[in-house]
C-alpha cells in the first residue's frame, strides 16, 4: 500500500545487540559473498524512504540524508553518513558498525576504498535503483562497472529468520493495539480524526518506530491520507495502518464500525479460505485467481482488483507482489501481508492478514478483527 510517508523518522531506531546481535549481520554478509563470489566488496545505498537493504547489512536507517555503507569482502565496513559531521554521533547509536564518516566527496572516497580492497576485483552495488542518478554517477566513475545485486539481495531478505520473525511479531502487536483501541475510540463516539489518532497513539505508546494510516470518508470506497481534520463520526470507517518496530513492519485493513457490514464477514470468510491453501510452493497466482473466484458475485474492492499481496519485512512492500499474473511461490520462512476487498454499490471492506510461512503451513500473525469482535 502507498501511504505518506513521515517527513521525518522520530521513532526509536537505536541498535539492540540482544534482538538482533553482531553475528545476524555477519551472516547476511557471508551470503551476498556468496552471491558475489569475485567481489572485493559492497557498497550499499539507503535513504530515509528506501533503506531496506542498508538496514538488512548495517541495522542503519537514515532519518534525514542518504547513507553509504562500504563493506569489504576482508577489512573494516564503513559507513558513510549524510549530513556533515555533526550527525556521526547521533548515527552512531544506529548501528553495530563503529568507522563513520560524513558522506562527502563520495567518488573519492570510493576510488581510494577500492584501491585498498585485497585482490583487486570490484565492489557490487546494492540499493542502485533509489540512487539518484547523480551519486550513480559518481560511483561508476569512481569504481568503473559495477554490477547491481539489489534484486538478489531482495531474495535474501524474503526469507526471515528467527530474530526478524520475533521482531515482526512485534509490530504485530503494536497492529493489534491500534486497531483495538481505535475500535474503542470509535464505540465512545470520536470523530474519524480522533478514532485514526488513537491507533496511531496506541502504537506508538507500545515503541512503534513509524506509523502509517489512511481512513475512508465514503463508505470504504476510496481510502486518504490526512490532508485536513475530519471531525465528524464516519461509520462504517474503513481504515488501514503501516506500523513498524525494531525495523519491521506489519500492516493492516480494518473496518471500524457499529452498524452490520456483511461484507466484513465476507471478506474475512475468504482471507480465511486462501490462507489455508498456502503452503510453501504454491504460487500466488493459484491464490489470487481462488480469491478472485470466491469474490464472485460481487465485486473485488478497487484496492484489492489487482493485486492480493505482497511480502513484507524490511520494506513495507517487498517484491515480489501477489496476483494472477505473478510466476512465484510462497515458501519456507516468508512472511507476506494478504488482503480481500468486496465491494457493491452500498457497502466496501477490506480484510487483510500477516501470515509467516513456514514447511508445516501457515501461522496467522495477525487478522483484520471481525465485527463482532471488536
Amino acid at each position: 500500500m502507498h501511504a505518506m510517508q513521515s517527513t521525518l523518522l522520530v521513532g526509536p531506531a537505536d541498535w539492540d545487540a540482544a534482538r538482533m546481535p553482531k553475528q545476524e549481520f555477519l551472516a547476511r554478509t557471508t551470503a551476498l559473498w556468496r552471491l558475489a563470489p569475485a567481489a572485493a566488496g559492497a557498497i550499499i545505498y539507503g535513504d530515509r524512504a528506501h533503506h531496506a537493504e542498508l538496514a538488512y547489512f548495517t541495522h542503519f536507517t537514515p532519518k534525514l540524508e542518504a547513507a553509504l555503507a562500504l563493506i569489504p569482502r576482508v577489512g573494516t565496513p564503513r559507513l558513510l553518513v549524510g549530513g556533515g559531521a555533526n550527525m556521526i554521533q547521533a548515527a552512531k547509536p544506529l548501528t553495530f558498525l563503529t568507522a563513520l564518516q560524513p558522506l562527502r566527496d563520495a567518488g573519492a572516497t570510493l576510488a581510494q576504498w577500492t584501491r585498498e580492497q585485497s585482490g583487486g576485483g570490484r565492489p557490487v552495488l546494492v540499493g542502485g535503483p533509489h540512487m539518484p542518478h547523480a551519486l550513480h554517477q559518481e560511483i561508476i566513475g569512481a569504481v568503473g562497472t559495477i554490477a547491481d545485486k539489489t534484486a538478489d539481495v531482495a531474495n535474501l531478505m524474503r526469507r526471515k529468520s528467527p530474530r526478524e520473525l520475533a521482531a515482526i511479531r512485534e509490530a504485530c502487536g503494536s497492529l493489534e493495539a491500534a486497531v483495538a483501541a481505535m475500535a474503542q475510540a470509535r464505540r465512545a463516539g470520536a470523530d474519524a480524526t480522533a478514532v485514526v489518532l488513537a491507533g496511531e497513539q496506541a502504537a506508538y505508546k507500545r515503541g512503534a518506530q513509524e506509523v502509517r494510516t489512511l481512513f475512508s470518508t465514503d463508505g470504504g470506497r476510496t481510502l486518504r491520507p490526512f490532508e485536513t481534520l475530519v471531525t465528524r463520526a464516519i461509520d462504517p470507517l474503513q481504515v488501514y495502518l503501516a506500523v513498524r518496530q525494531y525495523g519491521y513492519w506489519a500492516e493492516g485493513f480494518a473496518v471500524v464500525t457499529a452498524s452490520p457490514n456483511r461484507h466484513v464477514r465476507g471478506a474475512s470468510d475468504i482471507l480465511q479460505f486462501a490462507i489455508d491453501m498456502i503452503t510453501p510452493g504454491r504460487r500466488y497466482a493459484d491464490i489470487a485467481r481462488a480469491i478472485r473466484k470466491a469474490t464472485a458475485p460481487l465485486r473485488s474492492h478497487a484496492l484489492t482488483q489487482r493485486l492480493v499481496g505482497n511480502a513484507i519485512g524490511l520494506a513495507l512492500e517487498e517484491p515480489p507482489v501477489i496476483g494472477a499474473d505473478a510466476m512465484d511461490a510462497f515458501e519456507a520462512g516468508g512472511v507476506y501481508s494478504l488482503r480481500v476487498g468486496l465491494s457493491d454499490a452500498q457497502e466496501h471492506a477490506i480484510s487483510s492478514a500477516m501470515i509467516a510461512v513456514s514447511a508445516f503451513g501457515c501461522e496467522v500473525l495477525w487478522s483484520s478483527p471481525m465485527q463482532d469482535q471488536q
